[in-house]
């Protein structure tokens, strides 16, 4: 095998490595924006599940597994964070439109990140198919070049031993 055929098929191999911890990356990021939008849209939802009248003896999660009960007034709004962690009061039907245009640009984003994801995985499919390939030439080339050579033996001959007349057989025979 030439020098170039070796830094070839290293180039190959590094290029698919590199795609692939791309592609790990790529699926981590989904995994992360998935529950983000999952996270918003529960609370999407329990903002919305709050009647125009208010609600009395309303749990309100603080997490861990500890809730609130408290009453929320008919004309109370709700403090959301609206960017660069600054946070304001907004009634709760501008809180609620904030979340559904969060979503929807999650949503763009999570469709554009599978794009790119399912492109990057026909790259490192064709990359490695050409890998491969490659090595199964170049092993081929191998076979060809060794069974051309006349075959030589590499085990050592083993010398027989002779028995002596009259012995009795041992193990070793």
């Amino acid at each position: 095998m030439s020098d170039t055929e070796k830094d070839n098929l290293q180039r190959l191999a590094r290029l698919v490595e590199i795609n692939r911890d791309r592609l790990q990356k790529l699926e981590s990021q989904l995994q992360n924006l998935e529950n983000i939008r999952i996270e918003q849209s529960h609370a999407l939802d329990a903002l919305m599940s709050i009647s125009q009248n208010g609600a009395k003896d309303a749990m309100i999660p603080l997490g861990a597994g500890v809730q609130i009960i408290a009453d929320i007034p008919a004309d109370s709004g709700a403090v959301i964070d609206i960017g660069s962690r600054v946070q304001a009061e907004k009634t709760r039907e501008e809180a609620a439109e904030i979340l559904k245009k969060r979503n929807e640009e999650i949503i763009s984003i999570i469709e554009k990140i599978k794009i790119d994801y399912q492109e990057l995985e026909k790259q490192v499919v064709s990359l490695a198919t050409e890998f491969n390939e490659k090595v199964e030439i170049i092993n081929q080339d191998v076979e060809d070049t060794a069974s051309s050579e006349p075959q030589k033996s590499l085990e050592p001959k083993r010398k027989s031993r002779r028995r002596k007349r009259g012995t009795e057989l041992t193990l070793d025979d």
